[in-house]
């Protein structure tokens, strides 16, 4: 399995491709995963480094990716060594490792699709390159109806509608934080802090709106980022009123979720599932989302979370402000939001995904080899990221991670 954003940063597709082999090893499989991470990096056994990753601008992020000399030879030697049955390539469009994958392997191939997005011109641009890839793939998995759409208006194809999953079990139960709730008035945020379009400078306006009102209102922010520059976004006198956690542990983001009375995802565009979501239900938190296709999908169309208007703040509060004044309100989304989420458990996932294995499989003559040299990945595929990177998506100052 080949994920093409580094392991060292948590993601939507990391903890995907995480997850994903971690439930397959469970189930008896032999599963190795080819990922971007530093040198020093604490990786599990499965998982094998492509060399350290370098920030490149893409789909309204920052994605830290591996693509040059070092990573190709890389994953030629991982393909050699493998001896796979099948490869499972995660956004093979992505000028990553997983792009390096497809060129350099011949066989079964599976490719998941991420990512969601209305116009792409570095997709554009980049597609005759791409296609050479891409036609190799035997089977194509899209993680939601808007990865899909994107799929087939960008790159053609079609792909089986496979949705992310979430591990429920990991979820359910913990302890909440010290000196934090569920006590009424806590409202929680988890995701990249300094990424406009996970929201939280919307959720920090409605904050701002709440609380001079409501004394006992109080956010709680789990996410990569700087907190001081948070901080500085809410005036002084409510700065006090304010946890700001930074990156967490598995074992404490479970505990955040468990800590707050209302979960927040402020998100105003590029999500195609929205992981976040299903992790706080399956915690059995009362969820408040920005009604953007994929949530309300998630959702139920607001069955099982409360929706709001997109970019809002003052909806954002007024929806708040009537959850965290109707216990009997969150207690129902909650209940709604645990049975819904259990169509979500790797439990379930995994098994649709192995028979997408099994599928490419049955009709293959052996199993995955490394391409021929001259056939796959050329020399002029090699550059460095700055380089090949189509324009639009350039690298940020070059620096690595």
């Amino acid at each position: 399995m080949v994920c093409p954003y580094t392991w060292d940063v948590p993601g939507g597709v990391m903890a995907h491709v995480r997850d994903l082999a971690e439930a397959l090893i469970a189930d008896g499989h032999h599963v190795s995963v080819l990922a971007p991470a530093s040198d020093d990096a604490p990786l599990p056994f499965y998982v094998t480094s492509a060399g350290r990753a370098i920030p490149v601008p893409y789909n309204g992020s920052v994605a830290r990716l591996a693509f040059g000399f070092l990573s190709a030879n890389r994953v030629r030697k991982w393909l050699r060594e493998g001896r796979f049955d099948v490869l499972h390539v995660h956004e093979p469009a992505v000028p990553s490792v997983g792009l390096l994958a497809c060129w350099a392997a011949r066989g079964p191939i599976v490719a998941t699709f991420h990512a969601s997005f209305q116009r792409s011109r570095a997709m554009s641009v980049s597609a005759p390159v791409l296609h050479t890839a891409l036609e190799k793939i035997t089977g194509r998995i899209a993680v939601s109806d808007a990865a899909r759409k994107t799929l087939v208006e960008h790159l053609g194809g079609d792909a089986v509608l496979i949705p992310n999953g979430v591990t429920v079990s990991r979820y359910a139960e913990a302890e909440p934080l010290d000196g934090w709730g569920p006590d009424g008035g806590v409202i929680g945020f988890l995701g990249r802090m300094d990424e406009p379009r996970k929201g939280l400078p919307v959720l920090l306006e409605a904050f701002t709106k709440l609380a001079p009102e409501r004394p006992g209102v109080r956010l709680l922010i789990a996410g990569p980022g700087d907190a001081s520059d948070v901080l500085a976004k809410v005036p002084p006198s409510l700065r006090d009123r304010v946890g700001v956690l930074g990156m967490v542990s598995e074992q404490e983001k479970a505990r955040a979720y468990h800590s707050v009375d209302v979960f927040c995802a402020p998100n105003t565009h590029g999500e195609s599932f929205g992981i976040v979501l299903a992790e706080a239900m399956a915690a059995g938190a009362a969820v408040l989302a920005s009604d953007i296709p994929a949530f309300r999908k998630v959702l139920g169309e607001g069955q099982a979370g409360a929706l709001f208007v997109t970019g809002d703040a003052a909806s954002l509060a007024r929806e708040a402000a009537t959850l965290l004044d109707d216990p009997a309100c969150r207690a129902r989304l909650a209940a709604e939001a645990r049975l819904a989420v259990r169509k979500y458990d790797w439990s379930t996932v995994a098994r649709d995904v192995v028979r997408v294995y099994e599928t490419v499989t049955a009709t293959a003559v052996g199993g995955v080899e490394e391409e021929q040299q001259g056939r796959g990945l050329g020399s002029d595929d090699l550059a460095e990221p700055a380089a090949r990177v189509p324009e639009g998506a350039r690298t940020r100052g070059g620096d690595p991670l």
